[in-house]
């Protein structure tokens, strides 16, 4: 029981450093190899799209970070909460920059992604 438990914890921990270096690489597609099935999107100037399907998702993503010339990420915090674990951080693209927080629950012992916000 104690080594499952320390072996999920280790899944999650893997899992939220693989969430940080696509975000870090600005991989679309490296990001969504931890989406949910659905997931919540909010984008700058745009409503919040609710239940969007992985894949379409990804393309979102994708393009988002084409047009806005996403270029890495710095990490500002990672916190677990009752289940829920946040990342927040900045999208760097050469002048402002965007600010993202990601929403993930632990299912089947791996993070999903369930909510993606950036402003």
């Amino acid at each position: 029981m104690g080594l499952a438990v320390v072996m999920s914890s280790f899944s999650v921990k893997s899992d939220s450093d693989g969430i940080v270096a696509a975000l870090k690489k600005a991989s679309a597609e490296q990001l969504s190899t931890f989406f949910d099935n659905v997931i919540d999107l909010k984008l700058p100037g745009k409503d919040e799209i609710k239940n969007v399907g992985k894949n379409q998702a990804t393309l979102t993503i994708k393009n988002f970070f084409n047009e806005s010339s996403v270029s890495g990420f710095d990490l500002t915090s990672q916190r677990e909460m009752s289940g829920t674990m946040y990342i927040t951080g900045k999208l760097k693209n050469g002048s402002n920059g965007y600010n993202i927080t990601l929403l993930m629950k632990n299912k089947a012992d791996k993070l999903s992604i369930i909510t993606v916000r950036i402003n």
